[in-house]
């Protein structure tokens, strides 16, 4: 292999980018694959595991055995690169433009370029097929968030502590501890102070944000998303595949955590078998097995079933509605313990309304109680859980939570979580909370949602609301509004003897959103009443197939 360090190529206004170029021996020429981020190219040397998280190139020496070339560059601003960091900033976004025809134009280059790259990365190859460059033949984003203001910034418009660890804990300290320990770079930029320049999604964020531009792309899009990563990158991977149509596949990975992510995409056989072919198919033109998927591939959490069709969602779901009662379930501990039924009557012990007031007393981490045996995460919100059910059953597709309610504050919000309550253990201790894993879950602001537009017509449709959040709408302390909060995307299966729980709180807890929790606003001090009958009846809608 041949390694080329520190090459800088001038851009348009005279700013140079640093690259470092991987190659077979020889004069080649080779098709290349092309990364971008700003973790600096010179920590390459360190392990791909989930210790190092920004790790996301993929396993470089393998490409380059299979006849390749990798070309990866620091974005301006960052390692060896001039400039000022710009948070995939406009500017940015062009350099891709122009270091992909500078690829393009080298003796050792087919004129086939190819992004690669998993999170920054993959969210850099959006911005690269949006521009078009003539020489660009494909991308393929693993963890390829799309809307930067709903997933990074803020999360879906609610304060999130996301953004400050991920600036923190991963951009400035790979720039200032370099592992081959050259030319440490300091990062000065503020991000958490900008982030709260813009709480709402103004000019700032859609200049970074690749969701309404990327039905733009020409080129072959493979777009891997993975059904742990709910919380940042799986929804991009999705709305793509949408968006796009046949210009896209679309494989969503089952592993387990987010961290095993990380894992799976450095390990050479997930190359070997599932992204070399479709780079051998556009950047080699050798036919492969690339050819043979499905426009939609996933597997069915919680069971060994894999599918394949020509969509997502997929268009044999029933939606079900199930409604939120107060009749005690005695499954679980929680504020309330309320029920879920089939129909939005009135019942036997199903009241009205629910009142509830927060912050809860005993919360300590977000919603997190803390009890002797650690901390409980259900003790201190709203739940509403369902008869064990008969059957298995698959949820694939979109829920979504309709929920009427009334505030003493002019604001708020309200996280919704879709469970499984497993059936009691009996080795248990005696008081301890049932086990569970959260299925799928969804926030909303409410000032958010309530005006007349506050919708996105090309991205909403009657299963799944998507919020502009481009205004705010206050209502008076006493108001009933209503508000239908997306759920995120999953295909699930709850087990025979299992219970399906409804969590309801205004926050969330590291706990179970680990660096993906929300921050709690010193404003969110009230009360909220649900309403829970006819005409006001609150539920989910869960889609569910045979």
């Amino acid at each position: 292999m041949i390694e080329e360090k520190d090459v800088m190529v001038r851009m348009r206004d005279g700013v140079e980018i640093a690259v470092r170029i991987y190659r077979p021996a020889g004069p080649g020429p080779f098709p290349v694959l092309y990364a971008a981020s700003p973790y600096r190219y010179d920590n390459n040397e360190l392990p791909a595991t989930p210790q190092f998280l920004w790790r996301e190139t993929g396993p470089i020496e393998f490409y380059i055995e299979q006849g390749y070339a990798y070309v990866h560059a620091d974005v301006r601003g960052t390692g060896m690169s001039g400039g000022d960091y710009g948070l995939f900033s406009e500017a940015e976004q062009r350099d891709h433009y122009q270091l992909i025809e500078w690829i393009a134009a080298q003796a050792w280059s087919t004129g086939k370029v190819g992004g690669i790259g998993q999170s920054y990365y993959a969210m850099s190859q959006w911005h690269m097929g949006i521009q078009n460059p003539p020489h660009l033949a494909c991308i393929a984003p693993y963890d390829g968030m799309l809307d930067f203001y709903r997933f990074f910034g803020t999360l879906n418009g609610i304060e999130s502590d996301w953004f400050g660890i991920w600036f923190n804990s991963n951009v400035r300290v790979a720039n200032k501890y370099p592992a081959n320990g050259g030319k440490p770079r300091e990062l000065p930029q503020d991000m958490a102070y900008l982030v709260g320049q813009h709480p709402l999604n103004d000019a700032f964020w859609k200049e970074r944000t690749a969701i309404n531009r990327v039905g733009e792309i020409k080129v072959p899009v493979f777009s891997i998303g993975v059904w742990a990563k709910q919380d940042l990158h799986l929804e991009g991977n999705i709305l793509a595949s949408r968006l796009l149509g046949e210009k896209c596949k679309l494989l969503v990975s089952g592993v387990p955590t987010p961290f095993h992510a990380a894992g799976e995409f450095e390990s050479i056989p997930f190359h070997r078998d599932v992204m070399l072919p479709f780079y051998d198919r556009y950047l080699k033109g050798i036919p492969s097995a690339y050819d043979a998927r499905p426009p939609v591939e996933y597997p069915v959490r919680n069971s060994q079933i894999r599918k394949q069709g020509s969509a997502w969602p997929p268009a044999n779901a029933r939606r079900e509605k199930l409604f939120l009662g107060t009749v005690k379930t005695g499954s679980v501990n929680s504020v309330n313990d309320g029920s879920l039924h089939r129909d939005a009557g009135a019942g036997e012990g199903r009241d009205a309304s629910l009142t509830w007031s927060y912050p809860h007393p005993d919360w300590v981490l977000g919603t997190a109680v803390i009890t002797p045996q650690g901390p409980d995460t259900v003790r201190g919100v709203l739940t509403f859980t369902s008869p064990p059910l008969e059957n298995d059953r698959i949820m694939e597709g979109n829920a979504k939570a309709v929920i009427h309610v009334e505030s003493t504050r002019r604001d708020t919000d309200v996280f919704v979580k879709i469970t499984e309550q497993f059936a009691p253990d009996v080795a248990a201790p005696p008081g301890a909370q049932p086990r569970a894993v959260i299925v799928t879950k969804g926030c909303l602001r409410a000032s958010h949602a309530l005006s007349p537009n506050a919708r996105d017509p090309k991205l909403s449709n009657a299963d799944t609301p998507y919020y502009l959040h481009e205004s705010e709408t206050f209502s008076e302390p006493g108001t009933l509004l209503k508000l239908e909060i997306p759920l995120r995307s999953m295909a699930y299966q709850f087990k025979k003897g299992s219970r399906i729980r409804i969590e309801i709180a205004n926050t969330d807890t590291p706990v179970t959103e680990v660096v993906w929790a929300h921050i709690y606003n010193p404003q969110k001090m009230g009360s909220d009443t649900i309403y829970l009958r006819e005409p006001h009846a609150s539920y989910v809608e869960i889609p569910f197939v045979d």
